[in-house]
């Protein structure tokens, strides 16, 4: 399965780093008092409010299983449901003022943690990894749901 010189395989060093990140997620989010995905669900509403059906494509959840997870989440008062302005039939799900607050907690220190991993690697590796990674993710048409921080600590979507 592995190579003698250190080296692992495209495939098996995708799905390592994705249990690596999810790691960073999961002790960030105990940290906090948050699952992994009511992590993953707070910044995807970081930005903007969102109907449930786009929340269900973003975060590739069920419709049952992300209505848990916001009834869940809403139930700790870090989300609300809204109508939707365009479908009166519709509800969005915006952060409150306490789940905005933890939001970006959670996210900065996310970040921070992630940002850590290829520490390793030397500036040019690193945007190598990052140009490299953006082919694949873009490619793959994943959808925008994280923003990044930049150096002044703004966060910007990719």
């Amino acid at each position: 399965m592995g190579k003698d010189d250190g080296q692992i395989g495209v495939v098996a060093a995708l799905v390592r780093s994705t249990f690596l990140v999810n790691a960073v997620y999961a002790q960030s989010g105990q940290e906090h008092g948050l699952t992994s995905q009511q992590g993953q669900l707070l910044c995807v509403l970081m930005p903007q409010p969102y109907g449930m059906s786009e929340l269900s494509a973003m975060l590739g959840l069920a419709k049952s299983s992300l209505t848990g997870l916001v009834d869940r989440t809403e139930r700790n008062g870090l989300v609300r449901r809204e109508p939707d302005p365009h479908d009166s039939r519709a509800v969005r799900v915006a952060l409150t003022r306490q789940g905005s607050k933890l939001a970006e907690e959670f996210y900065v220190e996310t970040c921070r943690r992630i940002e850590q991993l290829p520490a390793g690697l030397s500036a040019a590796e690193r945007d190598t990894l990052a140009t490299l990674l953006g082919r694949v993710v873009l490619d793959n048409k994943v959808p925008v749901i994280f923003m990044e921080l930049d150096d002044g600590a703004s966060a910007r979507k990719h």
